[in-house]
């Protein structure tokens, strides 16, 4: 008896024919917090989403395929001039952006995989730490990120409008989470 292996989820640099692809599942992932925001917030957010998608400079975009189709993404940037325009973070690492899985995806590990790509491309990039930033919004978001050992970087915090923007770091170096990637 043939026993089907259940598919692989693969980590790739999205090429440009992605793109479309890509700002589909992020608007998808992100769709759940238009209830959350005022409508004018909402709309603001979409257009920076098509923006960092279609037009941003990430020092990578990374894509998670499973049976050839996108179902997940993130961009990495060097650093917090580049990922914001806020040279005034002082955040010269890099900083992972826009981390979207596909709502029919959730629970398959795709969005750890995508971090620790981001993780192990920046270690290869000689640094120690990696960012993100998250709001209160993003309760399930926020418990991945800690339960992969991310830590609060209050000092590189900011406010977007009323919402804190909060900071979260993961120290690279000797990581659990990195020891199956390297």
């Amino acid at each position: 008896m043939i026993v089907a292996q259940p598919s692989a989820i693969t980590i790739r640099e999205a090429e440009e024919a992605d793109k479309e692809a890509v700002l589909r599942v992020v608007l998808e992932a992100y769709q759940q917090y238009e209830q959350k925001l005022p409508e004018q917030s909402w709309e603001q957010y979409k257009e920076s989403i098509r923006l960092s998608v279609r037009e941003g400079n990430p020092k990578a975009r990374l894509i998670a395929e499973l049976d050839g189709e996108i179902i997940g993404s993130v961009q990495l940037f060097l650093s917090s001039e580049a990922a914001y325009g806020r040279a005034d973070l002082h955040i010269d690492s890099p900083i992972i952006r826009f981390l979207s899985v596909s709502p029919q995806a959730r629970g398959k590990g795709v969005a750890t995989l995508l971090i620790k790509e981001s993780a192990r491309r920046s270690l290869e990039l000689g640094a120690s730490l990696l960012y993100l930033h998250t709001s209160d919004m993003m309760e399930s978001a926020v418990k991945l990120y800690e339960r992969l050992g991310f830590e609060r970087a209050q000092d590189k915090e900011f406010y977007s409008g009323n919402t804190l923007v909060k900071s979260y770091k993961l120290q690279l170096l000797d990581h659990p989470l990195l020891k199956q990637v390297l």
